[in-house]
């Protein structure tokens, strides 16, 4: 049976994709559970259509974060954390207040799943952080001082 995936479906294929299902399958799970339609002449033509919008916006999306990389090479980022005498922080500073300080000093919106560190920081310094999005890479610094 041909069907419209409405959803992302682990093993099954991705959304506004048509795919041939197991009749039994799409019956009783895919189409019960709001995870796919009948692939009608209409359910395809509207799928197709999703799907050029997702794309078009998936190449602005990442236009907009070559342009945000740019911006953040040139910035220099602070970001004030509690640390005691010998350097260390009570808190790590993760993905999260990266990307709260990019839009805050920087003025430029970063997604969190962009930043790739490989574990939060716990002491004060400065470090280069790489930030990846698709085919888009870039790296910025950052400087965490003690408050």
């Amino acid at each position: 049976m041909k069907v419209v995936l409405l959803k992302d479906v682990k093993g099954v294929g991705r959304a506004h994709e048509a795919i041939e299902a197991r009749d039994g399958h799409a019956l009783n799970y895919l189409i019960p559970q709001k995870l796919a339609i009948a692939a009608t002449a209409a359910a395809l033509k509207e799928a197709q259509a999703r799907q050029k919008q997702v794309t078009e916006r998936k190449e602005l999306d990442t236009k907009l974060l070559a342009q945000n990389i740019a911006a953040l090479a040139d910035a220099r980022l602070v970001i004030k954390a509690k640390a005691n005498e010998k350097g260390h922080l009570y808190d790590a500073v993760g993905e999260s207040e990266i990307s709260a300080a990019a839009k805050e000093q920087a003025k430029v919106d970063l997604p969190v799943e962009a930043i790739k560190i490989d574990r939060p920081f716990k002491e004060l310094g400065t470090f280069d952080i790489p930030v990846a999005a698709g085919e888009t890479f870039g790296t910025f610094s950052i400087t965490i001082e003690a408050e």
